[in-house]
Formats: C-alpha cells, sequence, structure tokens
C-alpha cells in the first residue's frame, strides 16, 4: 500500500485496517471497527472496510476470511437496523458462489497474515524513520489445535516484538539467540533493528522450514548451518534445528550471544529441565556448564528445598525477576546494565488470557 495512502488514515482507521490484515478474530475486527466509528458501524467505516480492507485483500488468500468476517459485520449492521452498503452485499454473495461447501481446515493449510506495528506520529524509529507503520508478511498455520503450534503467531512474540521495536537500542550491534522462534516474528524484528547477529532456533523441522521461508518473505537471507566458531558472517539469520533434550554443550558453545529471547517457549512442563540447561550453557561464557554445576546441590530449584526427580537440572545460578508491563522500564535498564558489563542476558516473555491484559516479561542472567 503507498506511503501517501497511509499517511492520509487516522490512527483507527491504520489498526481496522491492521487489524484485518493479521486476520484477528472476527469479534476483534469489528470491536476496532467500531471503534473507528465512534461506537456504530457507520456507512463511512463501511466504505472503509470495503476500500481498503475487502477490496485491496483481493487474490491475496483472505477470501475464507473476508466470507466470515463480511457475514457477521452485515449481521450486526442488520440487527442494529443499519443501512449495509449494496458492496458489501454484493460482496457476500460473490463469495457465497466461490463458497459452495464450508470445508474444514485441512491439516496442513498456511495463510500469509501481515502483522503491523504502529508508531505514534512523535515516535521516530530509526528502522523506518518515514513511516508509522511496520508490516511483518508471515506465513501461519490456521489449524492451531491440531499440533501446529509451532507456526501459529502467539500473543506473546507479539509483545516481545513491540518491545524490540521500540527499544532498538538494546539490540542493535548485539549477538541475539531465539529459543523456540515459531513463525521467526521475534528474529525478524531484530533483524530491522540492526541486531549484529540474529540467531533462530526451533526444534521442529516443519517449523524450521516454515520460519525460512517467512525470512525470505522479508528479504532475509539466510543460513542453515552450524557457524564455524572462526567465521562471523553478520549479515545473514541464521536458522538452527535445536531439539533442547538433545541440545550439546559443544554445539552451544559456538554460539555464546550476548542477549537471548524467548517468547511462549513452554507449553510442556517436562521440557523445563532441557531448557533451563539450553539457556546455563549459552548464558555461561567462562566455565563449561558441567563445570558449572561442581560443588552445586544436584537437582534442585532456587527457593525449593526439595530434591526433583534426576531429570531436573540445577538452576540454582540463575537469578530472575517477574514484572508486569507497568515497570517494563526497571527490566530495559537492567538488561542493559547486563549487557554493557558484557553479561549475557535473557529476555523470556509470557502472555496468558488476552495479551492486553496480562503480559510479563522477565530478564535472567548468570548470578555472580
Amino acid at each position: 500500500m503507498a506511503e501517501k495512502e497511509l499517511d492520509s488514515m487516522s490512527l483507527s482507521e491504520l489498526r481496522l485496517l491492521s487489524a484485518f490484515l493479521a486476520m484477528e478474530t472476527t469479534d476483534s475486527l469489528l470491536c476496532v471497527a467500531r471503534e473507528c466509528g465512534g461506537g456504530k458501524l457507520t456507512a463511512k467505516v463501511q466504505s472503509f472496510i470495503w476500500d481498503h480492507c475487502l477490496t485491496k485483500a483481493v487474490g491475496k488468500g483472505y477470501e475464507s476470511y473476508s466470507k466470515k468476517f463480511v457475514k457477521k459485520l452485515i449481521t450486526e449492521i442488520e440487527s442494529n437496523h443499519g443501512n449495509v452498503l449494496d458492496e458489501l452485499y454484493e460482496q457476500y454473495a460473490s463469495y457465497m458462489i466461490s463458497f459452495k461447501d464450508d470445508n474444514p481446515v485441512k491439516e496442513n493449510e498456511r495463510v500469509c497474515k501481515c502483522i503491523s506495528f504502529l508508531f505514534p506520529d512523535c515516535f521516530k524509529l530509526s528502522i523506518c524513520p518515514k513511516s508509522r507503520k511496520l508490516v511483518v508478511p508471515l506465513q501461519c498455520s490456521l489449524n492451531m489445535l491440531e499440533g501446529d503450534t509451532g507456526c501459529s503467531v502467539w500473543p506473546s512474540s507479539l509483545f516481545l516484538s513491540e518491545l524490540i521495536l521500540s527499544y532498538p537500542h538494546i539490540f542493535s550491534g548485539k549477538s541475539c539467540f531465539e529459543v523456540g522462534s515459531g513463525v521467526g516474528l521475534v528474529g525478524i524484528c531484530l533483524a530491522h533493528v540492526k541486531a549484529s547477529k540474529v540467531i533462530l532456533s526451533d526444534g521442529d523441522l516443519s517449523t524450521l522450514a516454515n520460519m525460512k521461508l517467512n525470512l525470505e518473505k522479508n528479504r532475509l537471507n539466510t543460513e542453515t548451518n552450524l557457524p564455524e566458531p572462526s567465521i562471523e558472517n553478520q549479515n545473514v539469520v541464521k536458522c538452527i534445528h535445536l531439539p533442547w533434550e538433545s541440545a550439546s554443550e559443544k554445539e552451544l558453545q559456538n554460539f555464546m550471544p550476548e542477549i537471548i529471547l524467548g517468547a511462549d517457549v513452554i507449553y510442556d512442563p517436562s521440557c523445563l529441565p532441557h531448557l533451563v540447561k539450553v539457556l546455563a550453557i549459552l548464558l555461561n561464557k567462562k566455565k563449561s556448564y558441567i563445570e558449572n554445576r561442581e560443588g552445586s546441590i544436584p537437582n534442585s530449584f532456587p527457593g525449593d528445598g526439595k530434591v526433583n526427580d534426576a531429570h531436573d537440572l540445577d538452576a540454582s545460578s540463575f537469578h530472575a525477576q517477574r514484572i508486569n508491563t507497568s515497570e517494563v522500564k526497571g527490566i530495559i535498564n537492567n538488561a542493559v546494565d547486563l549487557v554493557s558489563k558484557g553479561r549475557p542476558c535473557c529476555l523470556y516473555c509470557f502472555c496468558y488470557s488476552e495479551c492486553r491484559y496480562f503480559r510479563s516479561i522477565s530478564c535472567i542472567s548468570r548470578s555472580g
């Protein structure tokens, strides 16, 4: 979409367009549309949806999504005794002819969502100083509940990406490593703020293939081979297959990043000890993980007087803080301080329920 056309839009209109391009739920999209019309789905709002959302999305894989949205849009307007634009009726009729059967989503079906980050006029972003909007196209799964979680966009990755774009000075010129990278959104944002090296990892090969495709969609060069210790190639995003349970110390010591990131990477508690092991190795530049464990109480966690089973790993050398979004500046300053002292740190973000109401970010570093 032309830059001049975006500049002519109000912030509420930009939000509506962005929500449509990101294929947010139809209920969420209707909520944004109402806000755009001052609480009502006015003729002006309907015209905007027709001109800038439905018309511009033709042939781009939005047809099934658009059909559901237009149906709900028409239903709500009619239920409130409003007037529906003729174009919307005609478009829905066209959808009905094109989609004779509402076939269930195929197991491997993918769609291209466009994730938009909107910036206020007063916010000067070095990576796109002339634009109020950064758009990231991503191929995602429509079948998250069928085991395709790695190819879905999760709220926490949106929050962490927003954090990266809001505080680019933390990540610019730094070597960054993400665990459980999924669709690659966080890595794309790291590349935009000019991190010196971006390494993305995932334990699922199909997710890794989809991630690489998304990097190419965003015009980023990719590399899937493990790096040679003596070679520093800062112009590519590296994608590596990293199952935590089988990750070796020798393999991980090739990276030694300054900042490690993760967003909602744990859904199975049994994976936690393996993740702790991976983070322990990546955060420890001076000694090997095995050497660092000597002298510590085996199989214990901080603040826990109980001895866990043999599969648990020691995390007593970690210091962690958890804060909510109202205190985010404190954790940002902590991360900046750690990196400036040459100490690696890990930023982990998680969300539950609605992202806008429950969001938290943690900073983890090696103590001492």
